[in-house]
Formats: C-alpha cells, structure tokens, sequence
C-alpha cells in the first residue's frame, strides 16, 4: 500500500489557498481514479483508491497544517508502512508557479507542514513539490499562502493538477522524471510557451532553500494577518495583465528564474 497526504488547512474558507493546493491534487486523484467515499480516519479525511494491483490510501489531515504529522504517523504505524510509502503533496513556495519538483528526503525548507510530518516519521518520505512561486518578501509569505490563488493562476494550475491526476500511477511507481516532463509539456503548452523544461530528480538534500521566507511560513489561519497590503503579490496579482503574466512563466519555465 502507498499513502498519498495531500497538506492544506480544514474547512471551505481556506479550500482556494495556496497553501491548500496539496489537497486539490488529491481531491483530482480520487475523482480521476474513482475513490471510495471519504471517510474520518487517522485525524483526517482518507478514501482508498486502486492503481492495477497497488491499493493506495488518500489522506487530507484535517488538523491544522502545523499538526499535519498527527495523521500521517497514524496512517503509517496503522499500516505499517516504510517510509517510501508515504507520499507527499504540498506548496511550495521556493518553485516559480507551474514547476513541480518530486524529491525523495531533505529537510523542511521551514514548511511547517512538512516539519510536523518529519517530526512523526523521519525525513525519508517522497514529496511531490508543487511551485506556487514567492511574494518577494519574507513578511509576505504568511498572507501570500494563506490567500486564494489568482483567477489567471487557473491557466498553469488545472494542466499541472489534471496532469498529476493523470500521472499518479507513474508517482506510485517512482518514474518521477516522467511525470515532472509531462507537467511542464502541459503547464507550457497551456500557457503558450516554448522553451525546454528539463526534469530533475532529487534523491536527498542537496541544496539550502534559496528563501528565507520559507522559515516564517504560517500555518493556523488564525494566527496570520487577514488581508494582504493592497497591491502585493499576496493579493492575487490583481490588476496585472494576462498577457504580462504568460511572459513571466514562460520565463520561469524556461529555467530562467528557477
């Protein structure tokens, strides 16, 4: 058995966060493989699905992000699961928007939904890292994730997502490289780029985050500011032209900003 964590926070006013996109991949995964009904298990919302002949358990932790271990370690003693067996879908904010990363082992990169699983089971988890990209500023990025996506961000957002849940099978049998190409085919494609976007595959740590605001990155709602300052990237980019957008992650898919 595999288990497949998606990390967000509970509840609809957080579904459209940034910092809830692990749980759209998963919710994508369920419904493109035909799940069971959800149900409440291991302190959070789990549904089996079946790839051929590996059987998988989908997990949303429904404790806030910075407990996320609570239910990942429960899930995992249950089964009895080693540590390749547990796969990991979250934001990442050091990967520029439409990039996705897929690493086994490393550190936190101070994502504290990350930093609660590994303090349950140890590092040598898989994690599918999916780039929502930075404000710019340190004092930002609590508001920046905590805040829903962009109505444009749905340009590279569903191909990457859709792509995923297509790919699953793929993640579950390790051809990560694969699935990182046919991400970025899709996300660029989509976006209407054209320049290569090479797959690279991490087996461990291997370099520090470029980020320091990665190491402030909140996790109970409650605990952050409510809104964004007017204009910042937090805010959703509002007012910035589509097409001044499509440039900016053609670039960054370009690997010119990553």
């Amino acid at each position: 058995m595999k288990l497949l964590v998606g990390l967000g926070n509970p509840g609809a006013k957080y579904a459209r966060n940034r910092h809830n996109v692990g749980f759209r991949a998963i919710d994508a995964i369920w419904e493109r493989a035909g799940g069971d009904a959800w149900r409440n298990r291991f302190h959070g919302d789990c549904a089996e699905i079946r790839l051929g002949s590996e059987k998988c358990l989908l997990l949303k932790p429904q404790t806030f992000m910075n407990e996320s271990g609570r239910a990942v370690g429960a899930a995992m003693q249950f089964y009895k699961l080693a540590h390749e067996d547990v796969i990991v879908f979250y934001d990442e904010i050091d990967l520029a928007p439409g990039r996705l990363r897929i690493k086994t082992g490393g550190g936190t990169a101070g994502h504290n939904g990350l930093r609660s699983i590994s303090s349950q089971i140890g590092n040598d988890y898989v994690r599918i890292r999916i780039g929502v990209g930075h404000p710019g500023s340190k004092d930002l990025v609590a508001n920046y994730v905590l805040h829903d996506f962009a109505k444009s961000d749905g340009e590279w957002l569903t191909p990457l997502i859709d792509t995923l849940a297509a790919s699953v099978d793929r993640i579950v049998a390790g051809n990560y490289a694969d699935v990182m190409n046919d991400v970025a085919r899709a996300v660029r494609g989509a976006i209407g780029g054209d320049e290569d976007n090479a797959a690279d595959t991490d087996s461990g740590p291997k370099k520090k985050p470029r980020s320091a605001g990665g190491k402030t990155q909140a996790t109970d709602p409650a605990a952050s500011p409510a809104a964004s300052p007017a204009g910042s990237p937090a805010d959703g980019g509002a007012g910035k032209a589509k097409g001044a957008l499509a440039d900016k992650l053609r670039d960054w898919l370009g690997g010119k900003n990553d």
